[in-house]
C-alpha cells in the first residue's frame, strides 16, 4: 500500500512545462512547491538528494574553480563560508570538511589524506545516502554512483589511469572494475545495462550524444527503481532525480530538453497511475 500524503504534490507534477524561448523550465519553482508540502523530516531527505550538488560545488571550489552548479542548495557565498567552517552539511560530509581544514584534530581520525579532497568526500555523500530512511533514496544513490564509477573506470582504463584512484565506495562493483579486464568488467550479470554504458563511454565521440546515452540509461534504472512508487516520498525523490536531468538537458540543448520533459510527462499520468493500484 502506498503512502497518499503527496498526492495532490505529485498529481500535479505534470502542469509544469518548457518555454521553448525562454527555456523556462524552472527546477528552483518546483523544488519551491515541493519544500512548502514537505514535512520537516522529508525536506532533509530532499535536501540530502541536493547535497549532491553542493558536494559538487565545495569540491570546484576547493580545487579554486569558480565554477557552480545551481542545482546546489548552498548559495556560492555559502559554499565559501562552508569549506571554512561547515554549519549546513551533514554530519559525514562535514567531518571530511573539517579533516581537510585541520588535519591535526580529532576529525581527521579515518580519513584518508592520501585520497584526493573529491573522492573522500564523494564518498561521504554517498555513505550519508545509504543511512537514508527514504528506501529510493538509497536504492537511487547507489545505481547513480554505479553508473559514474563505471563511466570514471572506462575512461581511466583508455587512459591508462589506475581505476582504483577514479572509483568511489567500496563494494562488488567497485572490486570487479578495479580487477578485471573484461571489456564489460565483469559485470554483464549483475548489470545487464553495463555493455551498453561502457559503449557509450567508449564508442561515442560526440560529447553531447554521450551525455544523453548516459542519461538515458540512468533514467531508465531510476524508473525500474520506482517502478511502484505512486504519491509518496519516492515519488517525490523520482521525479526531482528526472526534473534535475532535465534542468540539465535544458541548459546543454533544448531540444533533447523538451524531449526528456515531454518524456518525464507522459510518465506521471495521473490516470495511469490510479490505474496500477
Amino acid at each position: 500500500m502506498f503512502s497518499s500524503s503527496y498526492y495532490a504534490l505529485v498529481a500535479g507534477f505534470r502542469e509544469y512545462a518548457l518555454d521553448g524561448e525562454t527555456k523556462g523550465f524552472d527546477i528552483e519553482a518546483i523544488l519551491s512547491e515541493v519544500f512548502e508540502v514537505l514535512s520537516s523530516k522529508d525536506k532533509k531527505t530532499v535536501e540530502l538528494l541536493y547535497a549532491y550538488y553542493d558536494c559538487e560545488n565545495l569540491i570546484s571550489r576547493h580545487n579554486g574553480s569558480s565554477t557552480y552548479n545551481p542545482l546546489g542548495r548552498l548559495s556560492s557565498e555559502e559554499v565559501e563560508e562552508e569549506l571554512s567552517n561547515p554549519q549546513h552539511l551533514v554530519a559525514p560530509i562535514a567531518k571530511v570538511i573539517r579533516a581537510y581544514t585541520a588535519p591535526e584534530s580529532e576529525y581527521a581520525e579515518d580519513v584518508d589524506f592520501a585520497q584526493p579532497f573529491a573522492k573522500t568526500l564523494m564518498a561521504a555523500y554517498y555513505k550519508a545516502c545509504e543511512a537514508s530512511g527514504s528506501r529510493l533514496l538509497r536504492e537511487w544513490s547507489a545505481m547513480d554512483r554505479t553508473i559514474r564509477n563505471i563511466v570514471a573506470a572506462t575512461l581511466a582504463r583508455r587512459q591508462g589511469i589506475a581505476i582504483e584512484s577514479v572509483v568511489v565506495g567500496e563494494d562488488s562493483v567497485t572490486e570487479s572494475l578495479s580487477r578485471s579486464s573484461a571489456a564489460d568488467f565483469g559485470l554483464r550479470a549483475e548489470l545487464p545495462f553495463v555493455e551498453q554504458l561502457v559503449a557509450a563511454v567508449a564508442d561515442e565521440q560526440n560529447m553531447l550524444e554521450k551525455e544523453r546515452k548516459i542519461d538515458n540509461i540512468r533514467w531508465a534504472e531510476l524508473s525500474e527503481l520506482s517502478t511502484f512508487d505512486y504519491f509518496d516520498l519516492n515519488a517525490v525523490i523520482a521525479y526531482l532525480v528526472k526534473a534535475n536531468m532535465v534542468a540539465r538537458w535544458v541548459a546543454l540543448d533544448a531540444t533533447v530538453g523538451r524531449e526528456m520533459f515531454d518524456r518525464l510527462v507522459a510518465e506521471l499520468d495521473g490516470k495511469e497511475m490510479i490505474n496500477k493500484l
